[in-house]
């Protein structure tokens, strides 16, 4: 042994270092007998000597891992091979973990938030590397409560500064829509259903896109939009097989969940389609409705930004229009009345165009209603005190002002006895 030392048992000093699992054991070559069992590091008194002690007197000992972090900590690792992520993104998820676990208020929290707290710091990983991956995932691989999740996941966030960017639009739905059950023929599945990835994921961008320029998307969850874009988008590509499909039945085909507004996300879809659809000429023919208009969504996406600006207009913008208008037709009455003759020409007698409607948030277009307060119950039971000022309202005859006044008069000598100057 380069250290010196004997073996207690023979005396010996062969001595060597025999490494059991990650313990580092003293064991004497000539007889086996073990010198140093269960050590694991040193002091730092200690160190300089060469000496080993026991972990109880080690300064590992202030260092120990709870067995919950440890669980917590093998979990983290876990869902990220579920998920094939980078070895890099594990690594940062489970520093993430070792420092919000150093946080007393998530060591002394309930199971279910150390939980959810594992896909928390994935999920942050994974936003800050631009990896496409959903909350809604990893709920579904954690069995978490989505409210819980996002709770927990605001707060870590704020607890360890971190800045986290927003998920790409983009890569959200062909996240979103890798997951759907539609691309290969299966027995759940029949095969007039079965759509071409590419061609459906396409069609769901333009229509997400289209949602978000028509303030669809702002503000709200981005999950019921695109379910509603999907399904539009699936049913333009075939429509004579797919139009009789609802939205309940087509996410129990493609084995995802229905969120809850995604049926009004739908309404307002269509509510923008056929809008668009007016201004083409050759579909004002055909009067669509929320059914027939599926069928044209493919040239209504082609030309959609004119059909946009046509369709929808802008306070300011407007104001402005009519501005110029007004001025026009001061400069030119002739030439405006030929265009109004023109154009009364192209609509029924007595009816005026229809006006393009703004373009807003539909909580500015249909702002909800506020609840007002109820009033304050006041219970009259007529032996309130009346004042000197509201006597007179209650005075109707002659007969009882002379009375009053004369009550006013007993009452002023009456005063004027008591208090003899």
């Amino acid at each position: 042994m380069p250290g010196g030392g004997r073996c207690p048992d023979c005396g010996s000093a062969e001595l060597v270092d025999d490494a059991h699992y990650s313990q580092s054991q003293l064991v004497c070559s000539d007889c086996g007998c073990v010198v140093t069992e269960g050590v694991l590091t040193t002091t730092f008194s200690d160190e300089g000597n060469l000496r080993e002690v026991t972990y109880s007197r080690s300064t590992g000992e202030n260092e120990q891992v709870s067995r919950s972090q440890q669980r917590g900590l093998r979990r983290v690792r876990d869902l990220c091979r579920v998920l094939q992520l980078p070895s890099t993104f594990e690594d940062t998820a489970v520093a993430y973990y070792q420092q919000a676990y150093r946080h007393s208020g998530i060591r002394a929290a309930r199971l279910q938030k150390k939980e959810v707290l594992v896909g928390c710091c994935v999920l942050i990983t994974c936003r800050q590397h631009n990896w496409p991956l959903t909350m809604g995932t990893i709920c579904a691989l954690l069995y978490a409560d989505l409210e819980v999740f996002s709770g927990t996941y605001m707060q870590i966030v704020k607890l360890l500064g971190l800045d986290v960017p927003s998920l790409c639009l983009a890569d959200l739905v062909k996240t979103y829509c890798s997951s759907f059950k539609l691309f290969q023929a299966s027995p759940s599945v029949p095969a007039k259903y079965v759509e071409d990835k590419e061609k459906m994921l396409s069609r769901t961008l333009q229509l997400v896109e289209l949602a978000d320029e028509t303030w669809l998307v702002t503000g709200r969850h981005p999950l019921p939009v695109i379910t509603a874009a999907t399904f539009l988008a699936w049913q333009s590509l075939q429509p004579s097989e797919r139009l009789t499909c609802s939205l309940a039945r087509f996410c129990k085909l493609a084995n995802v969940d229905l969120p809850c507004p995604a049926s009004s996300r739908l309404q307002e879809l269509l509510a923008v389609l056929l809008r668009m659809a007016e201004q083409l000429a050759w579909l004002q023919v055909l009067r669509l409705d929320k059914r027939s208009v599926v069928k044209h969504i493919g040239d209504l996406l082609q030309h959609r930004h004119t059909l946009v600006r046509k369709a929808f207009r802008d306070g300011t913008a407007e104001l402005e229009a009519g501005e110029k208008e007004q001025q026009g037709w001061s400069e030119s009455p002739g030439q405006g009345k030929e265009e109004a003759a023109t154009s009364s020409l192209d609509r029924p007698e007595g009816k005026r165009p229809a006006s393009p409607a703004l373009l807003l948030p539909p909580c500015m277009l249909k702002p909800p209603k506020r609840i007002c307060p109820p009033p304050p119950i006041s219970t009259v039971t007529g032996d309130e005190d009346i004042s000197d000022s509201e006597i007179e309202q209650y005075l109707r005859t002659p007969q009882e002002v002379r009375d009053f006044q004369k009550a006013q008069a007993a009452r002023q000598a009456a005063i004027g006895v008591s208090n003899p100057p």
